[in-house]
């Protein structure tokens, strides 16, 4: 039974190989002749400005978390198109209603995602800091500036 399976191994054995003989070998042969421009950071043809270890908002992995979840779940329609058009007139009523549910799934969470306005990038009202008026704060304060202090939420 494992015999079957020779022969992929030894196409992924070959294959490591010669993959990691190429860089090797590169390596070896390629020119050495590093200069500044050369060993300084690519970010797309632009100069880097700042540190690469800024934080990112947690925007950002939000919204790559939902392009994930939905890419994924696309994914699905391919192998449902293929078997239906094999499938028997009964289960092909069947599966038809069975996406139709699924794809009314998908827009409810996505016409959510689009009221809570989880794909802006900008900062909603919700995210701004808030403007409370203290009166111990206050009163330390000028008489100009007494009229709101910022907190963060």
């Amino acid at each position: 039974m494992l015999n079957s399976y020779i022969p992929v191994l030894v196409l992924a054995v070959l294959a490591g190989a010669l993959a990691l003989g190429m860089v090797a070998l590169s390596f070896l042969l390629g020119p050495k002749r590093p200069d500044y421009r050369k060993v300084a950071p690519y970010e797309c043809g632009v100069t880097p400005v700042g540190s690469a270890r800024e934080r990112f908002p947690v925007k950002f992995f939000l919204v790559a978390m939902l392009f994930i979840i939905f890419d994924v779940e696309t994914i699905f329609l391919y192998p449902w198109a293929v078997t239906f058009k094999d499938a028997p007139k009964a289960v092909q009523a069947f599966n038809l209603v069975e996406m139709g549910v699924f794809i009314a799934i998908l827009f409810v969470g996505y016409f959510y995602m689009l009221g809570t306005r989880a794909l802006e990038w900008e900062e909603s009202e919700r995210a701004q800091p808030r403007r409370v008026v203290l009166k111990a704060v206050a009163e330390k304060l000028e008489p100009a500036s007494r009229e709101e202090a910022v907190l963060p939420r």
